[in-house]
């Protein structure tokens, strides 16, 4: 039987609500990292360290559509939760096409400036052309990279979880198969462009798929049609969604930092070692996004309906999940950080021991990790765009930034790992600030 929104939810029904977009994004994380495994084993150091010199910058454009993803599906949840679904629809069809038209113009943008913005980066050499034959082919995927990030969110609103965790394994797989066809079998010089092709076109799988199914008629309470140029409506998507934007955009930005610092201290084995903790810990992170995307539309929903017992019993519920999944990680990541430093590195003795050396102190800084996202998730899908705007602000760029540069004056490079711990402990102390000041207002506790 099919859960809809309007649903009460113990913890089981939560559960299989929220699990197909918690594997949603877990596999999004998945392919990302084959991908990396790929071009770290088979073309080589450098153009590793190049996709993830230039990966954080080509995030930056796409983040459009996940502002616009978690921002319209608040309004649009909430439109529902009031009993008003043509006005839903119309919203909707107005965040997806203003998602791709400025993917569309990031992309023309980011083709011009990729090569100095990669030297901006630091690159140079064999590396600056590198991050230049990646971006470029990527870039071109970018408007269905954007939507792919928006549906991944309206998968969930339009009560469809699964066909939007189907569309990503379909996405996963393409880009899995073509890597191994294309970065094995090419010639050495065409590996690289073979792995950022098979990206591109996974994009295009995952952006272009929901579109067609959106735009035809389906089982779901979303349908693409016709609509008007509303920039109220526009503007308060953007600002609930600032949040995630803001924290993906900073998040990438800071990544570009940490890459700075880590040339300083290390050279490239430091790029590299932290490209192969992003690519391990999206796994790990994705589970508390997936949660929060998940969870989102039943928010905005009961918060439109005014049911208050059912947001508090949501909220209470999340509290204990995210802490039992946050332990149940640090324990994982002591456990595989060695095998799975291995898998990436394992060619290069020294590098391996930096990669699995950093990735214990990181792997400390998940369940914070956890209660920062959901807290930033839980007031958008409230609408209340600023708050969530000011954690994630703080928590990925101040806080980080800080930590980041202070702390390597102290520690050495083990102060760059030790930096994202400090930065997510600060996020989960000013998210329970918040959820204490604002409780009379939204009545959730």
């Amino acid at each position: 039987m099919a859960i809809k929104l309007s649903d009460h939810f113990t913890y089981r029904r939560l559960i299989r609500f929220i699990l197909p977009s918690v594997l949603m994004m877990i596999f999004t994380s998945v392919y990302s990292v084959v991908d990396g495994f790929f071009v770290s084993n088979f073309a080589g150091k450098t153009p590793f360290a190049a996709v993830n010199l230039i990966f954080p910058f080509l995030m930056v454009l796409a983040t459009v559509g996940f502002m616009f993803g978690t921002g319209g599906t608040a309004i649009v949840a909430k439109t529902f939760g009031e009993g008003d679904p043509a006005r839903a629809n119309r919203y909707f069809s107005l965040f997806v096409y203003t998602s791709f038209i400025l993917g569309a113009v990031f992309a023309v943008l980011g083709f011009i400036f990729i090569r100095p913005i990669s030297e901006l980066l630091g690159a140079e050499g064999e590396l600056l052309e590198c991050c230049v034959t990646y971006g470029r082919i990527i870039l071109t995927a970018i408007p269905f990279y954007v939507l792919q990030l928006l549906f991944q969110s309206f998968f969930v609103t339009a009560e469809m979880p699964k066909m939007g965790l189907i569309v990503t394994i379909s996405s996963g797989v393409t880009n899995m198969v073509l890597d191994a066809v294309l970065v094995i079998l090419l010639p050495q010089e065409y590996k690289l462009m073979g792995a950022a092709t098979a990206t591109a076109m996974s994009q295009v799988v995952g952006g272009g798929v929901p579109l067609i199914y959106f735009f035809r008629k389906n089982k779901s309470i979303l349908r693409l049609g016709r609509t008007n140029l509303d920039l109220r409506a526009i503007g308060k998507a953007f600002t609930n969604g600032s949040s995630e934007f803001m924290s993906n955009v900073s998040m990438n930005i800071v990544g570009m930092l940490y890459n700075i610092q880590l040339m300083e201290y290390a050279g490239e084995n430091g790029v590299a070692a932290y490209g192969v903790m992003m690519y391990v810990s999206f796994i790990f992170a994705a589970a508390f996004i997936g949660y929060s995307i998940g969870t989102a539309p039943i928010i905005g929903y009961h918060d439109g309906a005014k049911n208050h017992s059912e947001l508090q019993g949501i909220l209470k519920k999340s509290l204990k999940i995210i802490g039992i999944a946050g332990i149940a990680m640090v324990i994982l990541g002591e456990i595989f950080a060695y095998p799975l430093s291995l898998i990436f590195v394992g060619y290069d003795a020294k590098l391996l021991t930096l990669t699995a050396s950093g990735f214990r102190i990181f792997v400390l800084s998940f369940p914070f990790m956890g209660y920062a996202i959901f807290g930033s998730g839980f007031f958008t899908a409230l609408n209340d765009g600023m708050t969530s705007a000011i954690i994630s602000f703080l928590r990925t760029l101040v806080f980080q930034i800080a930590a980041v540069l202070l702390l390597p004056l102290i520690l050495g490079i083990d102060g760059i790992w030790y930096s994202i711990i400090v930065a997510e402990f600060m996020a989960v102390v000013l998210s329970g600030v918040f959820l204490v000041v604002k409780k009379k207002k939204y009545m959730y506790w």
